[in-house]
């Protein structure tokens, strides 16, 4: 997540307020995975962004994850994502999310 998305998404909650907004990542590897859901959640861990010591508390998901996958239209999934998520390692991506969402509840 680099600086300017951590912007907007400071910049959405300013504006919209923390009800209702989830954050929903495509990353392509756990450990982005577990650094994006990280600075969403607690702050960038890198102290280097906007959202350097900024505790959103936001719930995040993976894009391939179960409970997303349901909400979308499965034309849609299987244009957009289906072929992602069968060359992606999605367990380790989701075991990532599920810790962070553990260490950090919303």
């Amino acid at each position: 997540m680099d600086l300017e998305e951590q912007d907007v998404v400071k910049r959405t909650v300013e504006e919209q307020g923390l009800e209702g907004v989830i954050v929903i990542l495509g990353s392509p590897d756990p450990d982005s995975t577990e650094l994006f859901a990280e600075t969403v959640s607690s702050g960038d861990p890198t102290w280097a962004g906007p959202l350097a010591g900024v505790s959103l508390g936001l719930p995040v998901y993976h894009v391939t994850e179960p409970e997303i996958k349901a909400a979308v239209d499965p034309d849609i999934y299987r244009d957009q994502v289906e072929l992602m998520e069968m060359v992606l390692d999605v367990e380790a991506i989701w075991g990532r999310l599920a810790d962070i969402r553990q260490r950090y509840p919303q």
